[in-house]
């Protein structure tokens, strides 16, 4: 029997609520699936960093590497600052464990209606992949004179051959086996430099690909298509920045960001992976049950898929999608179904598709 060994970090917030969901449905797909799951719970986050002052323990990378995936779940608290859990904890992970891609499914789930009141389920359904390790997100800069007149504050931007080619190589291959179509969205025509590399790199990388339709579309027309026409997209790859921005207008127009998986992948294996739901902790409906887990469920779906579990993967996914379909959601859809009982329904829902 094979035995995966998971690191689960629950991290802030609702964080503590959705991964327990989340592992809880893992495990019962194992069990029927004929693999096991050994994990290990660590306590890091915010909450650990107010007391002992630190996000994750001096050697906590180096006991994440004998791991074969991560489970996370969000990392914040109203009372550390906000600018301290992303450079001490996620691009920490992401950039040790060379995680350059960021993989984030935008579908619409039966049974739930879109904010786009013409749009059908098939018109939502892309993948936006946003590398993860560069870009504008490297916080290479500097605050001079803060509190003088003449203060300045700069942050540059990293763009490497190597990370645009290997981030597009990605795309392309994952345009292969959907839609095969790939849309470069990019800001080149005012950032002519970075940006402008960005997009040569990205057009000679697509000549490795003529069976797959190659376009370029700028982020303020990306945006508006979002909303207008999201039928158009299959594969988006983008800069690290724009897309944390265009997936979070990705969960929106699912119908929630409590709906929005993601992976932070290293796709040679080298290192672990992390799967994580996009949404943040959450600190003011946190303890209550009420958080809508769906999204680390979702993720907890990708992590099974990364390690080759593809059929225990689809069932979370089909677990999910009658969970939906019978109208079973949180708070954040006008629901009243708690965290564990959205778990149970999908629990539940894949016993009963394995048994058909």
């Amino acid at each position: 029997m094979k035995n995966y060994k998971i690191a689960i970090v629950p991290g802030d917030g609702i964080g503590k609520e959705i991964i327990p969901a989340g592992l809880r449905v893992m495990n019962a797909v194992a069990e029927k699936y004929g693999f096991a799951l050994t994990t290990s719970n660590y306590p890091w986050g915010a909450d650990y960093y107010k007391n002992n002052g630190v996000f994750i323990t001096p050697e906590g990378l180096e006991e994440l590497k004998n791991f074969d995936a991560i489970y996370f779940g969000a990392v914040g608290c109203p009372d550390v600052d906000d600018t301290l859990p992303a450079m001490l904890y996620t691009f920490k992970i992401r950039t040790t464990f060379h995680q350059y891609v960021n993989y984030r499914p935008v579908k619409l789930l039966p049974g739930v209606n879109s904010p786009l009141r013409y749009k059908q389920h098939e018109d939502i359904d892309f993948v936006v992949i946003r590398e993860n390790n560069e870009g504008e997100f490297v916080q290479n800069g500097k605050i001079l004179y803060p509190e003088e007149p003449h203060g300045m504050a700069t942050d540059t931007s990293v763009f490497t051959r190597k990370g645009i080619e290997r981030i597009a190589h990605y795309s392309f291959k994952l345009a292969q086996r959907r839609r095969k179509k790939v849309t470069n969205v990019t800001k080149s025509n005012t950032l002519i430099h970075s940006l402008a590399y960005w997009d040569k790199v990205i057009q000679e990388v697509s000549l490795f690909y003529p069976d797959v339709e190659y376009n370029k579309m700028y982020v303020d027309n990306a945006s508006a298509n979002f909303v207008l026409r999201p039928e158009v997209f299959d594969v988006i790859v983008t800069t690290n920045m724009i897309g944390d921005i265009l997936s979070d207008l990705g969960g929106a127009i699912m119908g929630s960001l409590g709906f929005g998986p993601s992976g932070n992948i290293n796709p040679e294996r080298t290192y672990p992976s992390m799967f994580e739901p996009i949404h943040g902790s959450a600190p003011d409906i946190a303890g209550q049950n009420i958080a809508n887990p769906i999204g680390a469920i979702w993720s907890a779906g990708l992590l099974l898929e990364h390690l080759g579990e593809f059929a225990a993967a689809e069932s979370i996914y089909n677990g999910i999608c009658e969970t939906t379909k019978a109208g079973i959601f949180a708070k954040d859809l006008r629901g009243n179904a708690t965290t564990t009982q959205i778990a149970d329904a999908v629990i539940s829902n894949i016993e009963q598709f394995i048994a058909a």
